[in-house]
C-alpha cells in the first residue's frame, strides 16, 4: 500500500513539474494507440496502461521533449549518432530489449516459424500429386482449374466479395473447403500455401518497420532514460560506455531539466 501511495505521489509531482514547463499532460486518452505519445508541447499517457507503467512512460515521453527542446541532442548524446561507434548501438539495443520486450519480436518470429512449417506441409501435399511444383512459380494446373471459378480470387486475397449480378458472394481461405467442396485437396493446399506466404511477408514487413523505429536515435535515448528508472544497475551493466557518456553530460547540465525528474524519482547518477 505504501509503495502504491508513494508511486501515486511521485506521479502527481512529475505531472505538476512537467506542466510547469508549459507542457500539456493528458492521462485519459488512448495516446494514439501507444503507451505514451509526445508532440511538441503535449504528452499523452494512455489510460489503458497499468499504474506501474505510468512513471516510466512519463520519463520516456519527457526524454522526447528534451530532444525536441535541444534538437542536436542525439548527435551529441553519444558518438553512435555521428556514425562512428558500433559499441554504443550495441549497448543501446540491449537496453531497449531490456526495457521493451516487444523489441525482440519473439512472438512475431515464432509466428513466422509456425507459418514456415505450414508452408512446408501444404507444399508437400501439392507435390504428392505434382512433383514438379514450385511454390514461387505459376501453378498451371490450378490456373486451368480456376479459370472460370471465383476461387481464382483467393490467389491474392484471404477474403473477398465477388459481385454476381445483383448480389455479392463472400469467400475466404478459412472456409475454403465449405465454399468449394469439390476442389481437389492439392488446390486447397495451394491456396492455403499462398495465404501463408502473404502472412509471412506481412510479418517480415512489420519486423523491418519496427526495427527501424526501435533503432531511431530518439527512441534509443528515450528507452535509455526509461531504463535508468526501471533498473539503473542493469542499464549500467548492459551499457557501461553509454552510461558514462550520459553521466558526464548530465552532470554538466546538458540534459536540463531532466535532472529535476530524476530527483523526483530518486535516480542518482
Amino acid at each position: 500500500m505504501d509503495c502504491t501511495r508513494d508511486r501515486l505521489s511521485k506521479k502527481k509531482e512529475i505531472i505538476k513539474f512537467i506542466k510547469s514547463l508549459g507542457i500539456e499532460v493528458n492521462t485519459t486518452t488512448k495516446a494514439l494507440g501507444h503507451q505514451g505519445f509526445f508532440r511538441r508541447n503535449r504528452i499523452d499517457i494512455s489510460r489503458n496502461i497499468s499504474e506501474e507503467r505510468v512513471i516510466p512512460t512519463l520519463l520516456h515521453e519527457f526524454a522526447h521533449f528534451i530532444v525536441f527542446k535541444k534538437k542536436n541532442i542525439c548527435k551529441d548524446f553519444i558518438p553512435i549518432f555521428m556514425g562512428n561507434s558500433d559499441i554504443f548501438e550495441e549497448e543501446l539495443s540491449k537496453v531497449t530489449n531490456f526495457v521493451d520486450n516487444n523489441s525482440t519480436f519473439e512472438k512475431m518470429k515464432l509466428q513466422k516459424e509456425n507459418i514456415k512449417e505450414s508452408i512446408k506441409t501444404y507444399e508437400q501435399i501439392v507435390r504428392n500429386k505434382y512433383p514438379n511444383f514450385k511454390r514461387n512459380e505459376k501453378f498451371k494446373p490450378f490456373l486451368n482449374y480456376a479459370r472460370f471459378s471465383d476461387a481464382k480470387h483467393l490467389l491474392k486475397y484471404d477474403a473477398i466479395k465477388v459481385l454476381h449480378w445483383f448480389s455479392y458472394k463472400t469467400y475466404s481461405i478459412m472456409n475454403i473447403e465449405q465454399e468449394f467442396p469439390d476442389m481437389p485437396k492439392e488446390f486447397v493446399s495451394y491456396l492455403k500455401l499462398k495465404s501463408c506466404q502473404r502472412k509471412q511477408a506481412s510479418i517480415s514487413r512489420k519486423i523491418n518497420k519496427m526495427t527501424k523505429y526501435y533503432k531511431e536515435p530518439t527512441e534509443l535515448f528515450a528507452r535509455f532514460v526509461e531504463g535508468l528508472y526501471i533498473d539503473k544497475e542493469e542499464v549500467i551493466s548492459l551499457a557501461p560506455y553509454t552510461y558514462n557518456k550520459f553521466k558526464e553530460l548530465f552532470l554538466q547540465g546538458y540534459y536540463y531539466p531532466l535532472n529535476k525528474l530524476f530527483e523526483i524519482v530518486n535516480i542518482i547518477l
